[in-house]
């Protein structure tokens, strides 16, 4: 019988609308949770969700049985509905209508995740937009400066 395999690992990055720093630390753990759980669901292994005030990054092994755009529509849309119920500070909480999706050697899933996890230090010094004008040109993707940003 055959088989369809696939190990495709990626870091999917996106912001807050504007990049509003709403992301505090009364909801970022469960928030990262939450990501991580829409993900399982979709049967994409989350192997780590973080972030910043204003940004998320989520790395996963995608499922070969859903689309990329079906998955973050589907992550965007029920994590920020679920962020507006965790009390007034978040009734305009948005998520940007765009986002980034690179792909990860699986032998580099350790520099990802470290990468991941020193988020708050590594902003400290670089703003959401300058990390990712790092990732575009890493990756050599080409894109409008126009329509990155809303």
């Amino acid at each position: 019988m055959p088989q369809s395999l696939s190990k495709i690992c990626t870091h999917i990055v996106f912001s807050t609308k504007y990049r509003q720093p709403l992301i505090d630390d009364k909801i970022e753990a469960e928030l990262h949770r939450y990501l991580g759980g829409i993900c399982k669901k979709f049967d994409c292994l989350p192997i780590k969700v973080g972030g910043y005030v204003d940004h998320i990054h989520i790395l996963c092994v995608l499922s070969r049985k859903i689309a990329v755009m079906k998955l973050l529509e589907e992550v965007k849309k029920s994590s920020s509905k679920w962020v507006k119920t965790q009390g007034s500070d978040y009734a305009n909480f948005y998520w940007q209508d765009g986002y980034g999706i690179f792909s990860v050697n699986p032998y580099e899933l350790d520099v990802v995740v470290q990468y991941i996890e020193n988020q708050k230090m590594h902003h400290e010094n670089k703003s959401f937009q300058t990390e990712y004008r790092g990732f575009l040109k890493k990756y050599n993707v080409e894109y409008d400066e126009r329509y990155v940003w809303e």
